[in-house]
């Protein structure tokens, strides 16, 4: 096996032989390679016939790309399905190409061992826009199971397949195509947004319990609200409490999912630790997307799985999304028998999420007229994805020490590593604001825009630095969004991608002035953050 997309991949440079670090063996490593190669494939069979594509051909290649992201799919013949679904729908396209007898590759799947193997930049440039893809395909998803759909973002998954797999592309078209993936991943966080947001309602700051009461209940992790939505209507008057996890925490800030009062709180801290968080929980886990990791043996009798997210021998909710099993798993193992208490990684007993765009907006004057009188000098955004690498610790000393007078924007499962400090307030708001999850960076960036207007001038001139960390690729897509916005200082880790040759990577610092993160008073420092 082969592969280096995620931050943990082995020595920082990629996982090879017989299993990854997160867990995938190197069949199932072989079959993801497969599935991609069979979507290329589908997109080859997709050029010059665009007017027989149908919704459901678009899905499959979203269900696909989000089947290869980190931690999403550990079942080989879930991913063996998808490959058929690809190859069906490739024949319906073009149903002469199997009789043919002529070599032209015109339709052909990709053998992905060609980009393993291609000239250095070349496969750094086209693993960028893969990777970006992959994490595009996740949001697209996401809003795609709440009815949310937008054609340019299909028609680009279409167009970046076929660049992946075509010959000849040189270093600076390859580029072009890199930062479109930022430009369109705009707009599919944007439809996510929307989807969310006229489903749910906009969220608002809202304070999270960190114990879990007494009696039988369900821990739910991902990013899926829909699954969320459709486990409290069935849990309701059950006698079973819900609480989230992980990148999950945002959800009690939406007021439709608020006005359940068995939505309880959330357990646990963020991904990486599930393994020893889950050992002795007296409750079934329902993990709705990316972010699994391989059940141990003393647990796994309490894991389901839903969507793409699917593990050998652990039962799998299908599309009917009656999780009847979880609930009667959650009877039969009946809770905690009192409330118990627990806490985040630096004691705090609660953390407050829910500053997303719309709330933060709504106090842009007061936010403004904060900066106007000197009260906030300097805005730090703080997010991104944990992680279990050696040195995101970083992280947290970096909130602990950023000056009285500076607020904190974070975001994803990265905040883990400090929502739970009391931070204080500032010119009547809290120093530190939780904007949600991953997908609500778009929120951040429509905050950014908006301080920029209010203040006449562009965000790369702004009082702002963004310290980001990142694991998969979801992180990735982000991140080239930023680029295409012009976003240029930010400071990324705990490392650089393994998937960045020296070329694009000395590209990307002289354009963008990306940075590694040194020392979290080395950094404070040179972003000005103390007067």
């Amino acid at each position: 096996m082969f592969c280096f997309q995620c931050e943990q991949t082995a020595k920082c440079t990629g996982c090879t032989g017989r299993a990854g670090v997160c867990g995938k063996t190197a069949e199932t490593a072989e079959l993801q390679d497969r599935l991609t190669g069979a979507l290329i494939g589908l997109a080859r069979a997709v050029e010059g016939n665009e007017h027989l594509v149908r919704p459901s051909t678009d899905q499959i290649v979203v269900e696909g790309l989000f089947a290869t992201l980190t931690n999403v799919s550990f079942d080989g013949g879930a991913i063996r399905r998808l490959i058929a679904r690809a190859g069906e729908e490739k024949r319906r396209l073009t149903p002469l190409c199997a009789s043919c007898a002529s070599p032209c590759g015109r339709t052909g799947d990709y053998d992905m061992e060609k980009l393993w193997q291609a000239e250095e930049d070349i496969r750094s440039l086209k693993s960028l826009i893969l990777f970006g893809i992959r994490g595009m395909a996740a949001y697209a998803c996401h809003a795609g199971v709440l009815g949310y759909r937008d054609e340019a973002v299909h028609q680009f998954l279409y167009k970046a397949l076929f660049v992946i797999g075509a010959d000849g592309w040189r270093v600076e078209q390859l580029l072009s195509v890199v930062l479109e993936v930022g430009q369109v991943n705009l707009k599919c966080m944007a439809l996510l947004d929307r989807a969310n947001t006229e489903t749910f309602g906009h969220p608002r700051p809202t304070q999270v319990s960190l114990t879990v009461e007494k009696g039988p209940f369900i821990v739910i992790s991902g990013h899926d609200l829909r699954d969320l939505k459709l486990l409290l209507d069935q849990t309701a008057g059950r006698g079973v409490n819900v609480y989230t996890h992980g990148e999950m925490l945002p959800a009690h800030a939406y007021p439709e999912l608020k006005k359940y009062p068995h939505l309880k709180g959330n357990f646990g801290t963020a991904w990486q630790n599930q393994q020893r968080e889950f050992a002795d929980l007296p409750a079934p886990v329902l993990f709705t997307t990316n972010c699994l990791m391989p059940p141990k043996d003393s647990y796994r009798d309490r894991v389901f799985t839903t969507g793409t997210v699917a593990y050998p021998g652990v039962p799998h909710i299908g599309e009917d999304k009656d999780f009847t099993p979880v609930i009667e798993k959650a009877l039969e193992l009946g809770g905690f028998p009192e409330d118990r208490r627990f806490t985040g990684i630096n004691g705090g007993g609660r953390v407050t999420t829910g500053f997303a765009r719309d709330a933060v907006l709504s106090v842009a004057g007061q936010v403004a007229g904060a900066v106007k009188s000197g009260a906030i000098r300097h805005f730090l955004l703080v997010g991104g994805c944990d992680g279990a690498r050696p040195g995101r610790d970083y992280y947290t000393e970096f909130v602990k020490h950023t000056p009285a007078d500076t607020v904190v924007l974070t975001l994803a499962c990265g905040k883990y590593r400090f929502h739970d400090l009391d931070l204080g307030s500032i010119g009547g708001l809290p120093r530190l604001m939780d904007v949600g999850q991953c997908n609500d960076a778009y929120s951040a960036i429509q905050i950014a825009l908006a301080l920029a207007d209010a203040f006449g001038c562009g965000v790369n001139d702004l009082p702002l630095s963004m310290v980001l960390s990142w694991y998969e690729q979801k992180a990735v897509c982000i991140l080239l969004t930023l680029l295409h916005l012009g976003i240029r200082n930010i400071r990324l880790g705990p490392t650089l991608p393994a998937f960045l040759s020296p070329n694009v990577l000395d590209l990307l610092k002289k354009t963008y002035n990306i940075m590694p993160i040194t020392t979290p008073m080395e950094d404070l420092k040179a972003m000005g953050a103390f007067s």
